[in-house]
C-alpha cells in the first residue's frame, strides 16, 4: 500500500495528497466564516450597549439663571409631582431611555455631582444625546370652578315698601281702590290694610330722636318747582299735590320713585272766600253734607297712591263742626291720614279727627309765610324748639326757590343736632292738640 502511494522519480506528484489538502482548507475556511458570522451575529443580537451620558444627567437641573416656571392651570388641580431623591450609592438614579431603547434596560450612570439640585416638578423632561422630536405643546386645562353658593330663598319683593333704589314701591295697589263714576277711590282692602300705611315712607320705630315732618303742599301746578321739590329734597320730606294738576298720577309716581310721601291737597272754604278761591269743588259750608261728600268724592278720585290729605287754607270750614265732621268721618271710613294746617287757631278740625278716630298731624309752623331767607330760617329753628320740646314738630311750606334751598340746607344740618327728619306718617296720633 505504501508502495502505491509513493511518487515516482521524475514525475508528477501524487493526486491524492493534493486532494486531501484541498478538502482540509475548505473546511477550515468554512470553520473560520462560520465561526466570525457567528460572533457577528452575537454582537448584533446581543443587549444594546448604553453609554454613560453625563450630559443627560448634567440636563436634569436648570441653569443657575433659570427661574422655575409658574405652575399652570394643570398643575392647580392635580397634586403637586414629588420631587426626586438625591442619587445615593445604595439607589442610583435611573437612566432616562432614550428612542429606540427598551424601557426594562436601566444601566446605572455617573453619579451626578453634589452641587447640582434635584429636578423641580415643573421642569420639562431632559434631551437625550439622540435628539426626540419635540413634544406638542400641552393644552392647560381649564381652571376649576368654585362651587357656587346656594341661592338665598325667594323674596316677595311686591311686599317690601322700599325698592333697591331707595325709592317707594309703585302705586296703586288694586286692593286699595274703589272704582267709581267719579274716579278711583282709595278704600280699606279686604284684609284690613289702609292706604295710609301701605303707601307710607317706612320710618324706624326705634330712633328716639325728636321728629321734624316737613310738608311741601300746591305742588303740581308749575312742572319746574316740582321737579326741583321731588329731586332736590331728600326723600323724608313730604310732597302734597294739588287736585287739579296736569299729568297727576305721573307727579306721584316720580315722587314716590324718589322716595317721597305724597299727600293730596283738599281745598276748604277760607273766611274770605269767593275773593279768596281755593279752586273748583272746594268743600264749602254753604253746601249740604251730600254735596260736599260729592264734592269730596271727586277731590279724592283725581289720583291714587297718597297717604292722605292735607287741607288747603279752609280757615272758616274747620272752624264748622257740622260740616267737618262728616268729612273727616269719610276720610277715615277710606284708610286715610289728615293733616291739619292750622289756617286758623280756632281750628277744630284735629279735636274732630281724634273723636272720629281718624289719624292725624297737627301743622305748627308755615316755614314761609314771609319768603325770605332769614324768615325762613328762623321759622325752621322754631320747629327744632318744638321739637325738642314735645319730641314731635310739623312745618309746612310753598315750592318757593328760595323754600327749597334753605330747606335743603337746613335737612344737612339734623344729624348733628340730633335731629330726625320723619315723614308726616311717622308723626300721626303723637302731637296732643
Amino acid at each position: 500500500m505504501r508502495q502505491k502511494n509513493e511518487a515516482k522519480p521524475g514525475g508528477a506528484p501524487p493526486q491524492t495528497g493534493r486532494k486531501g489538502l484541498s478538502a482540509l482548507a475548505i473546511t477550515s475556511i468554512a470553520l473560520g466564516v462560520t465561526a466570525v458570522a457567528a460572533i457577528s451575529w452575537a454582537q448584533l443580537s446581543g443587549p444594546p450597549r448604553v453609554e454613560s451620558r453625563p450630559a443627560v444627567l448634567v440636563n436634569l437641573s436648570p441653569p443657575p439663571t433659570q427661574a422655575p416656571a409658574p405652575p399652570t392651570a394643570a398643575t392647580e388641580e392635580s397634586p403637586p409631582a414629588e420631587a426626586p431623591a438625591p442619587p445615593t450609592a445604595a439607589s442610583p438614579p435611573a437612566a432616562v431611555p432614550g428612542p429606540g431603547e427598551a424601557s426594562t434596560s436601566t444601566p446605572q450612570a455617573p453619579e451626578m455631582p453634589a452641587a447640582a439640585p434635584p429636578e423641580p416638578p415643573e421642569a420639562a423632561p431632559p434631551e437625550t444625546t439622540a435628539g426626540p422630536a419635540p413634544a406638542a405643546p400641552a393644552i392647560p386645562a381649564a381652571p376649576a370652578r368654585k362651587p357656587e353658593p346656594p341661592a338665598p330663598p325667594p323674596v316677595n319683593t311686591a311686599s317690601l315698601p322700599i325698592t333697591v333704589g331707595g325709592g317707594l314701591r309703585p302705586a296703586p295697589d288694586p286692593a286699595l281702590v274703589e272704582k267709581t263714576r267719579l274716579g278711583p277711590l282709595p278704600r280699606v282692602s279686604p284684609d284690613g290694610r289702609k292706604p295710609w300705611q301701605a303707601y307710607a315712607r317706612p320710618f324706624d320705630p326705634a330712633d328716639r330722636r325728636p321728629r321734624i315732618a316737613i310738608v311741601v303742599s300746591g305742588l303740581g301746578l308749575s312742572g319746574a318747582a316740582t321737579e326741583a321739590a321731588i329731586q332736590r329734597l331728600p326723600g323724608p320730606v313730604t310732597l302734597s299735590f294739588a287736585p287739579y294738576s296736569k299729568g297727576l298720577p305721573q307727579w306721584i309716581a316720580l315722587a314716590r320713585a324718589a322716595g317721597h310721601e305724597a299727600l293730596l291737597d283738599l281745598p276748604m272754604e277760607p273766611v274770605n272766600f269767593p275773593a279768596n278761591d281755593p279752586g273748583p269743588h272746594t268743600l264749602l259750608t254753604s253746601l249740604t253734607v251730600d254735596q260736599n261728600r260729592e264734592r269730596l268724592h271727586w277731590l279724592l278720585g283725581r289720583v291714587t297712591g297718597y297717604v292722605g290729605v292735607v287741607n288747603r287754607m279752609g280757615s272758616r270750614f274747620t272752624t264748622s263742626a257740622t260740616h267737618v265732621r262728616p268729612v273727616l268721618k269719610e276720610l277715615e271710613k277710606r284708610g286715610l291720614l289728615f293733616v291739619d294746617s292750622r289756617s286758623s287757631l280756632r281750628s277744630i278740625a284735629a279735636q274732630m279727627a281724634r273723636e272720629v278716630g281718624l289719624p292725624r298731624a297737627v301743622n305748627n309752623r308755615f316755614i314761609d309765610s314771609e319768603a325770605s331767607r332769614d324768615a325762613i330760617d328762623a321759622r325752621l329753628k322754631e320747629l327744632e324748639r318744638i321739637a325738642k320740646a314735645s319730641g314731635y314738630a310739623v312745618g309746612i311750606g310753598a315750592p318757593f326757590p328760595v323754600t327749597i334751598d334753605r330747606l335743603v340746607r337746613w335737612t344737612q344740618t339734623l344729624d348733628r343736632k340730633k335731629l330726625a327728619l320723619a315723614p308726616i306718617s311717622a308723626l300721626v296720633n303723637t302731637q296732643d292738640n
